[in-house]
């Protein structure tokens, strides 16, 4: 593990108005780790991820990636950075393909020139099959390639999820945000999505920042947790001692969790 954090958040907030909807919110996460944002609804850890992947510009405080601020950068700029998401509300692009979805994360990414594509020069079906040869791997390690030809608001939902992390993963992030991947699945889902997040992880050595509700998956996988509560930092820690956080379980875990029940 790299002695230089791959993410710093230094105070970072934001108003709305009059409003603070995060503020003083720091955060340090290490090259390969794996960590957990929680809170109750309404903490503010979308409104953080929105700060992160430059959807929001802080009004407050500062963030790195890879020691570098970036603050103020445009999405596509942080994409680029190697900071890639998903979100709560999955949003894939439903009247295309499974598979020209994936293909879309990497068009992001392309080298070939608009002049190659316009004139059809070489270079651009040289360019247009080694997306699609990169697209179709992925689709196989998510199983999801028997669908490609699938439009995408067809798939079912867990499929609809494991589309949307494959496409964020497609622009070869760094770091990639989860927003709730659990959000609507079965247990026999969840379980699987756990097992598909530690591979992931593990396969395109990643590191990743999860925002979840379900605390089975959060204390399942999570080496280390933050906690919001009204937009600010409550409590961070293994899972171990923010299952045993006074304020956390008044805040937010209750008394399933102190009991060891999550």
């Amino acid at each position: 593990m790299a002695n230089k954090p791959l993410l710093e958040v230094k105070d970072a907030g934001i108003r709305f108005g009059g409003l603070k909807a995060v503020s003083g919110f720091s955060m340090t996460i290490n090259q390969g780790e794996l960590i957990g944002l929680i809170g109750p609804n309404g903490a503010g850890k979308t409104t953080s991820f929105n700060l992160l992947t430059g959807v929001y510009v802080p009004t407050e405080g500062e963030i790195l990636f890879d020691g570098k601020r970036i603050n103020g950068l445009a999405p596509y700029q942080i994409t680029r950075r190697g900071i890639s998401r998903t979100f709560q509300n999955i949003r894939l692009f439903n009247e295309l393909t499974v598979l020209d979805n994936v293909k879309v994360a990497y068009h992001s990414l392309s080298k070939h020139s608009m002049l190659s594509s316009i004139l059809r020069l070489p270079s651009h079906f040289a360019g247009e099959k080694e997306i699609e040869e990169k697209a179709l791997q992925f689709l196989r390690i998510f199983g999801l390639e028997s669908y490609k030809d699938e439009i995408a608001k067809n798939l079912p939902y867990g499929q609809q999820r494991r589309l949307e992390i494959a496409r964020a993963l497609a622009a070869g992030p760094r770091l990639l945000l989860l927003d709730e991947p659990a959000a609507g699945m079965n247990p026999q889902e969840t379980q699987q999505l756990m097992e598909l997040i530690a591979f992931i992880r593990k396969e395109f050595k990643l590191t990743v920042l999860l925002i979840e509700h379900d605390m089975k998956l959060v204390m399942g996988i999570c080496e280390r947790l933050y906690v919001l509560d009204q937009g600010q930092l409550i409590a961070q820690g293994t899972p171990e001692e923010i299952r045993n956080h006074p304020r956390v379980i008044e805040a937010y875990l209750g008394e399933e969790v102190s009991k060891g029940d999550a």
